[in-house]
Parts: structure tokens; sequence; C-alpha cells
């Protein structure tokens, strides 16, 4: 036999398992066509399943003060995988883990502290700090 005989011998249980996917794939999309039934269904407009009916567009704008939330919120999310890691190989790790995870810790206190100290973290406007301390005075 040569080889490229030894080759197409080869391939050809995976052209038939190709082969197959294709025919599995045309069978699901054929046969709800030929068994489903048409009918004029009298709730096709309603809602589905929360029952409240749309108004107004979905497209709604938020303002730019959610991002910065969102992403530190990312950000901290992420940092919990991390010390949850940590957690599980705590016996593993020793002291030099625990040493490790304590400054990656403090540094994430750090930027928390740093963010609420600029004021990333407020939600009010300038416009509203401005009449909260007018109401202050």
């Amino acid at each position: 036999m040569s080889a490229d005989l030894v080759q197409a011998s080869n391939l050809w249980p995976f052209i038939a398992y190709i082969a197959a996917i294709l025919v599995v794939i045309a069978a699901m999309l054929a046969i709800p066509h030929f068994l489903a039934r048409p009918t004029a269904v009298r709730a096709a407009g309603e809602p589905f399943e929360s029952g409240v009916v749309p108004a107004g567009d979905i497209h709604v704008r938020l303002t730019i003060r959610f991002y910065p939330v969102a992403i530190f919120f990312v950000i901290f999310d992420l940092e919990a995988v991390f010390i949850l890691a940590w957690a599980v190989a705590f016996r593993e790790t020793g002291w030099l883990g625990y040493i490790e995870m304590s400054i990656f810790i403090g540094v994430l206190l750090a930027a928390l502290i740093y963010l609420w100290r600029i004021g990333a973290l407020d939600w009010r406007t300038e416009r509203q700090k401005l009449q909260d301390a007018q109401l202050r005075i």
C-alpha cells in the first residue's frame, strides 16, 4: 500500500462523521417544517412570560456615570476569583502565600480608598453636590 492510500483510508471515518452531522442538521431543520401545524395564534403580539407590556423604545441611553461603577465592579469582582483560588490552596502556599495575599488585598484596599477619595464612586453630579452644600448653609 502506498502512503497516499493509507492516508485516504484513515480519512474516511472523518468524512463519514461530517456527513452524519450534516444529515442530522438537515433532519433537525426539516422535521419541524413538516410536523408543525400552521395556526393563527391570537396572543402572538402579547408579552410571553413577564406579563409587562413594553412601552417606549427599548434603546435607553444611560448616563456616563453608570459605566465607571460597572467597570470598578468587574475589576473588584475579578479579584474575588484570585482570593478564592488562594483560599482553596491556602495550606499549600504557606506563610509566603499569606504574605503575598495580604499585599494583594492591601493594594486592592488602597485602590478602593483612592477611588473613593477622588469621587469616582460618587453618584451625585456637581449640581447635586452644590445643592447639598447650599442646603447645609
